[in-house]
């Protein structure tokens, strides 16, 4: 059984930062990547970051000079500074890692709100 467990939503202003982070736990050999999705209300879930061990990033450009992730490997968490937040990042953000445990895993986390309005 593996877990991923989210933290660090809520609400802030435009032009704002926050930092959201994400915990793997459980049965966990090997943690390859893990990354960030978005899902604004009534839309689609939308790719936001991911990480590798090695530290290579992917970030959809509409986050690039915005958002940063990084990762603690000892500790299989993963962190999203988001500064410069707009009214269009507000969205439930997933966690998402692919996990071996005793087999592959895709894992997803429960999500966490980021509202940034006014």
């Amino acid at each position: 059984q593996v877990q991923l467990v989210e933290s660090g939503g809520g609400l802030v202003q435009p032009g704002g930062s926050l930092r959201l982070s994400c915990a793997a736990s459980g049965n966990i050999f090997s943690v390859p990547a893990m990354g960030w999705y978005s899902q604004a209300a009534g839309n689609e879930s939308e790719f936001v970051v991911r990480i590798t061990t090695s530290a290579s990033t992917n970030y959809a450009d509409s986050v690039k000079g915005r958002f940063t992730i990084s990762r603690d490997n000892a500790k299989n968490t993963v962190y999203l500074q988001m500064n410069s937040l707009k009214p269009e990042d507000t969205a439930v953000y997933y966690c998402n890692a692919d996990v071996y445990s005793i087999g592959y895993l895709q894992v997803w986390g429960q999500g966490t709100l980021v509202t940034v309005s006014s």
